[in-house]
């Protein structure tokens, strides 16, 4: 669900954060910390895989996070993984339970991880490729994803990068989402003694995973120039591009395309994003400078 600005004036003004409770934090790493929110009034509005939030450290400023939780999973407070990478980001990670933030949205486009444009052959393969805290926006698509594939001839795929194994975020998820039945690989950028997994970059996973290209939706996040070679490879493998979903990262303060701090070509990322098609004028796009 998208919050649009122009909302009635008995209706919460979407630039206006409502007061949510820190209610449950988790370090995942060194520098990325979950937090569980819940609203102080009210319910916790419906939201869509990959849409995102604008959180307010009273006093700092905001920052905009996505929503780590499936919506069927919303009953006890939405998670966020927040990385510590500046003053308001740092503000948040360091929220004890308990404390009051601040919360506009959702926000945005997210993740179609149901049926796409064009006819698919019955059992769609879902691939799903992360970079770091990109794993954050998807986490709730492979929730319910694994769920679905459970029951469906289909079959999921995580492929996961992190720069070394003490960075991989939701690592007992990983677990279970392979003891239920989800293909999952990691790789990292070096390793110390004792890993045993794949040293690379992300990309040297996808060929070792046999998905059918043919009958494949796959989702991407993560750095930008990660995704950029992650798309190509998978187009190269014969993955239709508008069958390729991937998250962008801008500029976000408004987060309802009023300010246009976001744009990227005739791209609002804020209200046409943050999930776009790989097809069409994107690959040229992604060769912009971010500002």
């Amino acid at each position: 669900m998208t919050v649009a600005c122009g909302t009635p004036a008995s209706a919460p003004h979407p630039l206006t954060p409502a007061l949510w409770r820190v209610t449950g934090r988790k370090k995942e790493t060194a520098d990325v910390t979950t937090l569980t929110l819940s609203p102080e009034a009210g319910v916790v509005p419906g939201f869509g895989h990959g849409q995102f939030h604008m959180l307010t450290a009273f006093g700092i400023g905001e920052a905009a996070v996505s929503i780590a939780s499936a919506p069927g999973e919303a009953v006890g407070g939405l998670a966020h993984s927040i990385r510590d990478v500046g003053p308001v980001t740092h503000a948040l990670c360091e929220a004890p339970a308990g404390s009051i933030v601040g919360v506009r949205g959702p926000f945005g486009r997210g993740w179609d991880i149901g049926e796409l444009p064009g006819a698919l052959p019955s059992g769609t393969d879902h691939v799903v490729v992360a970079g770091g805290i990109g794993l954050a926006p998807l986490r709730g698509a492979v929730h319910d994803l694994s769920e679905r594939h459970a029951h469906d001839a289909g079959r999921l795929f995580v492929l996961v990068g992190a720069r070394s194994p003490d960075q991989i975020v939701f690592a007992d998820e990983l677990d279970a989402w392979r003891a239920n039945g989800v293909h999952v690989e990691v790789s990292v950028d070096a390793a110390p003694a004792g890993w045993h997994g794949t040293v690379g970059v992300v990309t040297a996973l996808l060929p070792k995973a046999p998905f059918d290209p043919v009958r494949t939706v796959a989702l991407v996040c993560g750095p930008e120039i990660m995704m950029r070679f992650v798309a190509a490879a998978l187009a190269d493998r014969g993955v239709a591009p508008d069958r390729i979903q991937i998250s962008l990262e801008r500029n976000m303060q408004c987060g309802c395309g009023l300010c246009g701090h976001c744009q990227l070509g005739p791209l609002l990322v804020c209200r046409d994003g943050p999930v776009v098609s790989y097809g069409g004028p994107l690959p040229e796009l992604l060769r912009e400078r971010r500002r």
